[in-house]
């Protein structure tokens, strides 16, 4: 009964219909391999109707300025304590070398997120300084594309200074932020917040972030951090709320929306002792997050069409696997990458361009640098 039913969702997604999160539970909940590899089929089936064979990938640098932070999340082995054994902030100079170093490899993309440092301001104000990083980079290199600060950053901005999260995101995005990361996102739901992140911005207020940044011509992506604490019911709640959001702004017209989707499975190994008790390993189930991959492009396909894994925490293996399973990106270069390498991921920091190459090619996909909105760079 349940492979007729399954079969049935197969076909409809085939047809262009959009699951519900009922149907999509359905999916989420196989664990019989016959079934899970038509889920697989179908995801990469609708990938290639939804993107073409493409696989795609950018060359980027990350830049996280400072791991000083106030809060404490549970999933968190980047953060530091001021005056603690590790802690850093990068300097004016430091950042701009680092820019520097990135477009002379051929970097289209800085990507910079930081904690959130309570010291990190210019005459009290916590805006100005952020403006500062901005124009740091962009004086030098306006062409560059600034991915940069995530809906929680824009929050502690808000709240530093008293200012409204609209005007934050205006004074950003004047400054020369061209998009904004899809991070802090964790899971969209506020009882698995409350144990991961209880200090972070709710949903409530994420959501209302990312849709202010969309109306603002702000592009923003989009995250799941998974396979943690979270049920599959609280997945697919998640997968709703990107969706919604993401209908929201195509169909009211916004200047601005989300580029793509990234799977970011938990990676424990150096994470704070409580949470990889409850958790009960230290890297991610790749059979878990493919399968959460399939579904994510079945689920979310016909709104958000581009699907990222990370080589960061699956592996370059497992991150390849992942592209037969319906992602047609294989990210980004990123030079240098601490949160996750912090907490004991085994893919590296750092990917050679001939590396993301041979990788695609060694499942014989064709494979096209991008920049950050996914138009090709030739």
């Amino acid at each position: 009964m349940v492979t007729v039913t399954v079969d049935a969702i197969l076909d409809r997604t085939l047809e262009g219909y959009d699951l519900s999160p009922e149907e999509g539970l359905v999916l989420l909940k196989q664990t019989d391999p016959t079934v899970i590899a038509a889920i697989r089929a179908t995801s990469d089936k609708l990938r290639q109707q939804q993107v073409g064979d493409i696989v795609t990938y950018v060359i980027n640098r990350n830049i996280n300025f400072t791991n000083i932070c106030e809060q404490h999340c549970s999933f968190c082995a980047f953060r530091r304590d001021a005056t603690e054994e590790g802690s850093y902030w990068l300097d004016w100079t430091q950042i701009l070398e680092k820019t520097t170093d990135a477009v002379r490899r051929g970097a289209t993309e800085i990507c910079m997120q930081g904690g959130l440092n309570p010291q990190a301001k210019i005459n009290g104000k916590s805006l100005p300084y952020y403006l500062k990083l901005v124009e740091t980079i962009k004086e030098q290199f306006p062409k560059i594309h600034l991915h940069a600060f995530s809906p929680q950053e824009v929050q502690f901005m808000a709240r530093e200074d008293g200012l409204e999260l609209s005007d934050v995101i205006l004074a950003l995005h004047k400054s020369g932020v061209d998009s904004m990361p899809g991070t802090a996102a964790e899971v969209l739901d506020d009882e698995v917040r409350h144990i991961l992140c209880p200090e972070k911005t709710d949903t409530a207020t994420w959501l209302e972030i990312v849709t202010k940044a969309h109306k603002l011509g702000l592009h923003t992506t989009s995250t799941m951090l998974s396979g943690h604490i979270e049920t599959p019911e609280q997945q697919i709640r998640h997968l709703e709320k990107l969706r919604s959001l993401q209908q929201t702004a195509i169909n009211r017209e916004y200047p601005a929306f989300i580029s793509e989707f990234i799977l970011l499975p938990f990676v424990g190994q150096e994470a704070p002792k409580s949470l990889r008790r409850r958790v009960g390993r230290d890297q991610p189930v790749l059979a878990d997050a493919l399968l959460l991959t399939a579904v994510a492009r079945i689920f979310l396909g016909n709104w958000i069409a581009n699907h990222q894994p990370s080589w960061v925490k699956l592996g370059l293996s497992g991150a390849t696997e992942a592209l037969k399973w319906g992602c047609n990106d294989l990210g980004g270069t990123l030079m240098e990458e601490h949160i996750t390498s912090m907490a004991g991921a085994i893919g590296g920091t750092n990917m050679e361009v001939e590396t993301l190459q041979w990788a695609i090619a060694s499942i014989n996909r064709p494979y096209q640098q991008r920049d950050t909105l996914y138009q090709f760079v030739s």
